[in-house]
């Protein structure tokens, strides 16, 4: 195993910089913390999705997503360095087939909102949304490889799939928003 941390108040960031892994010190407020800070509190929110009643196979699947987001920090935390493979973004691919498959088509946009895991599934994709933003901010500024960018794309749809499928346990369905332009053009 790698280097563990024995000391977590090092005082070291007290400057506003923070180490990377390659032992460079950046200033906190860097492209490439903000998307590392990203991808970590998207991270930690399907954390907490974990907590819900989920399917056995849907939670198995957002536990290999957290691994692989860990691979993403870890990659943007070592510039230059390949820890997210592409086969990766081939799974959230293959995820993203299987749960779209079983649901019928959007006639209507839906609200973030139904069940306790699906509304938290929502805030997980909008979180992979910003992340995603990030990591092409820092991909505009730096060289970046575009594995990093594909998978936050996939997964944000793949976030927006689970959250409808959640909604359907137990019978549930989708909360459509109610736009007052359609109700008028439907009279």
């Amino acid at each position: 195993m790698g280097k563990r941390l024995t000391q977590i108040a090092t005082r070291t960031g007290d400057d506003g910089t923070t180490g990377l892994g390659d032992n460079t010190r950046v200033s906190k407020d860097s492209l490439r913390v903000h998307a590392m800070g990203d991808v970590d509190e998207l991270n930690s929110h399907i954390g907490l999705l974990l907590c819900e009643q989920l399917p056995a196979d849907v939670r198995e699947l957002l536990v290999d997503v957290q691994h692989q987001l860990f691979n993403l920090g870890g990659e943007l935390s070592i510039p230059g360095f390949e820890l997210l493979k592409a086969d990766a973004v081939l799974a959230l691919d293959a995820a993203l087939e299987r749960y779209n498959a079983q649901l019928p088509r959007l006639q209507e946009f839906i609200l973030p909102a139904g069940k306790r895991a699906a509304a938290q599934a929502h805030v997980c994709r909008t979180v992979a949304r910003r992340a995603e933003r990030a990591v092409v901010a820092l991909g505009a500024a730096e060289t970046l490889r575009e594995t990093p960018r594909q998978y936050l794309n996939r997964l944000s749809d793949l976030l927006f799939v689970l959250a409808r499928v959640l909604n359907r346990m137990d019978g549930g369905d989708d909360v459509y928003w109610k736009s007052e332009r359609l109700a008028r053009s439907a009279d």
